[in-house]
Order: structure tokens, then C-alpha cells, then sequence
């Protein structure tokens, strides 16, 4: 794996408050607490629910922007 620059870059300049915010959300809508900053103490399935859930609802709208 290369060390030069993390992959983890929103294509949108800006995004990143919105992101967030989706991902508080998500975290709520399957029930993890998460806080402001580090969070580096919820599990990786905590973190794996949270994903799991901000792509589910990605396709969602994708799905229903298709109709």
C-alpha cells in the first residue's frame, strides 16, 4: 500500500460538514453513540453498521431519483 495520500478524499470541496452529519445519522438511525472527534473506541461492527447503513441509504436515493 502506498504511504504518500490517504484514498479517504471527498470529490466535492466542502463536503466533508455534510458528511458528517449523514454519518451521525446513520449512526443513530442503527444505534451508536458516536461523539464529536474520536470514536476510536466503538467496535468494527459498530463502525461496519454505520457504513452498512450510510450505503443503504445511498442506494435508496439513488434508487428512488431512478422512478
Amino acid at each position: 500500500m502506498s504511504s504518500s495520500k490517504s484514498s479517504n478524499r471527498l470529490v466535492v470541496p466542502g463536503a466533508r460538514d455534510a458528511m458528517d452529519k449523514f454519518k451521525m445519522e446513520a449512526a443513530r438511525e442503527v444505534g451508536v453513540n458516536l461523539q464529536d472527534g474520536y470514536n476510536g473506541d466503538i467496535t468494527a461492527r459498530q463502525a461496519g453498521s454505520i457504513g452498512g447503513q450510510m450505503v443503504k441509504k445511498m442506494i435508496e436515493s439513488y434508487e428512488n431519483g431512478m422512478k
